[in-house]
Formats: structure tokens, C-alpha cells, sequence
């Protein structure tokens, strides 16, 4: 006997399905998403671009095309800050003459900011922060209901692994694969642990499917990605960090970070594989040997060192000192003589003196990177350092140790480019020559940029270069 409650609820529920399936295949709004920051927020925007045109949304590289706009943001510089907050001035302007227009901030600026720009300024419809995209099409939802929406609760667990992401205007040859989230290091100077979270790591499977696919659409490099990737550990039930607190079964069933780029080397050795970042505490010398083996993992090392003085490196709660960084550039020179090496670089910490500036200056000397990422101390809101230190150097002495660490570096620089002048180096062609049209532009092995004649060669090519002239930042030749 059919039970005609049940089969009304049962219809109901497939009308409220159908009403739901046409809602998502016909909405064709049409989503404009710009990303500011590390590698990692630009990485997270593909992964939002997915999870939004599953719901039936559109991505579109034209802000003015939009209907929804999401703006990806960066907390790690005041300066990165400032510029988010122009953008979305901007938008908010914009707004006005398309009143239906959503606009939305995700990433690290998420929670720290959210009343400011919900409630005070009144610039934005939906605040999420990055452990929380895949609760966006229910935040529009809200939105459209006349309500502002927000999540900025950080996870646990979220890796996003399952998602495969939307390549978003890439160049279909290079692309970036995340491996952890979140940050353990606690450095006294940073907000990512406040604004992404603990770190925990993915599952080694779906870090080597994604490759697998990225492959067999022809892309031919792949960088993985993490706060920390020589922190990767996984083990059979899940992320977890601490090694020595692993039973022995675990322990063996275990993948650390050399582990999981050796599986990734092996998937094609027509895909060069990169990684960042590293930390100099946490790089092993499994890590290197595992690079030598292989060559299509780049001859390429981003290091980050902060300060050449071991109080200031405590400090900064970094974990190592000046001495056991250049034991792992000892190592690297040793293991991969051909390394490049880059780095981070602060000046004008909490309390630096002249003297420990200089420390700064004799490390670069005794390293040469091939190039650094160099800034000026710049106090984040609920950082260690902003509660327990005294933002205590004078701007202006900032400003000279910064010109004085960038003067060393443009030297240097130019040594390891001059270096090469002379060789033949493989590159891989990235794409067209900004300043002609009639030159192509890819990188070696080492991260250098070449630029030669386009001739015949396209977007992809493995190509031969012999360089044969250069300047601090791009070596010149010609394919052989």
C-alpha cells in the first residue's frame, strides 16, 4: 500500500532538487576574481574559480563583464594592505553604477578585517576567509537574499585536495599545486598562522593526480607549494607533523617532502618541478639528494634567511641560527653545486643595531643569491612582535639598510648573471617577449629568465639558448 504523506514529501524534495540543478545550470553569472600576495593566495583563486563554476558561474578576466567580484588579499605587508583597500575603494565605486553587483574579499584579510569592511566602511557583500571557499555559492545565495555573509573560520583539515582547480589566466605551461596549508613556525613577524591556520598537509594521491592531469594537458612545469613544503608529512590516516611521535607502523607507511617529490619527478620527465617555500630549519639533506637525482626538478632553491644575526633570527622565533643557515647552503653547494639560491630578506627589525645590519650585508656576500626578495620591517596587527617588541627603528634607517641591502643584491645579481654569458642553457618558453614581439621569454633550470629570438619556437618549447649577453635581471641569447 503506498503511503501518500511519504510520496508527496518524496516529490516535494525532487521538485526542490530539480528547482535547485536549474538554479545552478542557469545562473551563468559571471565571477571577476584578482589575486594579490604569495604564490599561495593566487593558487587558492584557481580553487575558488572551480568551486564557483561548479555551482554554474562563470570566470572572466574583465572586471567590467562581472557580476560578482572577489578579491583575493595578502595581510603580510602594510603596503600589500594598502593596495587591496584602493582596489576595493575602487569596486565599491564601480558598485554604484551596477547596483546588483557582488563584491567580496577572501584570503588573509578576511577575518582580521571583516567588521571594518562589512559593518564600518561598508565596501564589501561577503567576507571568506581561505579554509572556508567551499561555503561560497551559499554565501551568494545570502547576498541575494538582502543579507551580508561571512566565514572566516580557519580548519583543521581543509587541503581542498579533492578539487581540481580552474587554471586561471596561466599561460597552459606553468602551474602551481598546493601540498600544505596553514603555518606551525609561529615567526614573531608574520600574521599566516592567525589569517590561514595550523598546517597540515594532502594527501601524496591527489598531489600526484593533479600533476598526472596537469601532464596530460601539456603543461611542462609544476610548483608545489606550502608555507613550509620541508615540513610535508603525511602518513596513511592523514596529516600529521610530528615525526618522532608516530608509531612504527605509521612511520613506514609515511610520505615526508623528499618523498613526495620524488613520486612527482616520476611522473614525467617532460615536467620540470619546482617547490616554495623552504625553510632552513626544516631542509634535509634527503631533500637535496633527492633534487640531484632527478633532472627535471630545477637546480633552484628559495631560501629565506631574514637576517644574517643569530639574536635577531631569535628574535624572529625562526629556529635556526646565522650558522645553521650557511650549513644548509654548505649542504646544497656541496650536494647540487649548480644551485641557484634566492631569499627573503627584513631590515630594520625590532631593536637591529648598525652592527647586526651588517651581519645582513656579510651573509649576502658570503651566499651571492642569484636574486632576494628584500623589504623593510613592516609591523603586522597580532603578531608576537607587535605585542612583545618595540617597533623601535627610525623610518629613515629602514629605508638606507633597505638601499644598501639592494645595492649588494643588483651586484650580485648581475655576477651570477655574467656567469652564465657564454653557456648554452635549456629554457623552457613561457611566453611572448613583453618589450617585442619578435623575442620569446622562458626560464632555466635555475629560475633565470632568457629572452631570444622567436624564430620558429612556441610557448612550451624546450629550447637550446646560448646567452651571450645579459643585464642584473634577464640573460640574452640565441637558439642553437
Amino acid at each position: 500500500m503506498i503511503d501518500l504523506k511519504e510520496k508527496r514529501i518524496d516529490e516535494e524534495r525532487q521538485g526542490e532538487a530539480l528547482e535547485r540543478e536549474s538554479t545552478k545550470k542557469g545562473n551563468g553569472r559571471k565571477v571577476y576574481i584578482e589575486s594579490y600576495g604569495c604564490q599561495m593566495n593566487f593558487s587558492d583563486s584557481e580553487i575558488v574559480a572551480s568551486i564557483l563554476e561548479d555551482e554554474g558561474y562563470e570566470t572572466t578576466k574583465l572586471m567590467q563583464e562581472a557580476e560578482i567580484v572577489f578579491v583575493n588579499t595578502c595581510s603580510i605587508r602594510e603596503k600589500a594592505e594598502q593596495t587591496v583597500r584602493k582596489r576595493l575603494q575602487s569596486f565599491h565605486k564601480a558598485k554604484a553604477q551596477k547596483p546588483e553587483m557582488i563584491i567580496g574579499v577572501l584570503g588573509c584579510m578576511a577575518e582580521r578585517l571583516k567588521t571594518k569592511f562589512l559593518d564600518e566602511e561598508k565596501l564589501v557583500d561577503i567576507v571568506v576567509g581561505p579554509d572556508a571557499y567551499r561555503d561560497l555559492p551559499e554565501l551568494v545565495r545570502e547576498v541575494d537574499g538582502g543579507r551580508k555573509a561571512v566565514n572566516v573560520i580557519l580548519s583543521k583539515e581543509e587541503t581542498y585536495g579533492d578539487i581540481s582547480p580552474v587554471r586561471l589566466g596561466g599561460n597552459g605551461v606553468t602551474a602551481f599545486v598546493s601540498i600544505t596549508r596553514g603555518c606551525d613556525n609561529m615567526c614573531t613577524f608574520c600574521v599566516v598562522p592567525f589569517t590561514r591556520g595550523r598546517e597540515r598537509s594532502r594527501a601524496p594521491e591527489s598531489i600526484v593526480a593533479e600533476v598526472k592531469d596537469l601532464a596530460e594537458r601539456g603543461y611542462k612545469e609544476v610548483t608545489l607549494l606550502g608555507q613550509n613544503v620541508d615540513s610535508y608529512l603525511w602518513y596513511g590516516g592523514g596529516p600529521k607533523k610530528d615525526f618522532d611521535k608516530l608509531s612504527e607502523e605509521e612511520q613506514a607507511m609515511s610520505v615526508n617532502f623528499a618523498q613526495l617529490m620524488e613520486k612527482v619527478a616520476q611522473v614525467s620527465d617532460q615536467v620540470r618541478i619546482r617547490f616554495s617555500t623552504s625553510h632552513p630549519k626544516d631542509m634535509t639533506d634527503e631533500v637535496l639528494e633527492v633534487m640531484a637525482k632527478y633532472d627535471n626538478i630545477c637546480k633552484y632553491i628559495h631560501l629565506p634567511f631574514q637576517s644574517g644575526n643569530s639574536r635577531i633570527l631569535e628574535m624572529m622565533n625562526r629556529g635556526y641560527t646565522r650558522e645553521w643557515y650557511l650549513n644548509r647552503v654548505e649542504a646544497i653547494r656541496r650536494i647540487i653545486p649548480e644551485c641557484a639560491i634566492s631569499a627573503d630578506i627584513i631590515t630594520g627589525f625590532c631593536s637591529e643595531t648598525e652592527e647586526e645590519h651588517q651581519e645582513t650585508l656579510s651573509l649576502m656576500e658570503e651566499v651571492k643569491y642569484h636574486f632576494s626578495y628584500m623589504f623593510k620591517y613592516s609591523e603586522r596587527p597580532n603578531t608576537l612582535a607587535q605585542r612583545k617588541y618595540e617597533d623601535d627603528v627610525p623610518e629613515e634607517t629602514k629605508t638606507r639598510r633597505l638601499t644598501e641591502i639592494i645595492a649588494m643584491q643588483q651586484k650580485h645579481s648581475l655576477e651570477r648573471m655574467k656567469a652564465d654569458v657564454g653557456k648554452t642553457l635549456e629554457v623552457l618558453v613561457e611566453g611572448v617577449s613583453k618589450k617585442s614581439d619578435k623575442e620569446l621569454f622562458g626560464r632555466t633550470t635555475h629560475n633565470s629568465v632568457v629572452v631570444f629570438p622567436r624564430e620558429n619556437f612556441k610557448t612550451g618549447d624546450y629550447v637550446n639558448v646560448k646567452v651571450h649577453d645579459c643585464t642584473s635581471a634577464t640573460l640574452i641569447g640565441k637558439a642553437v
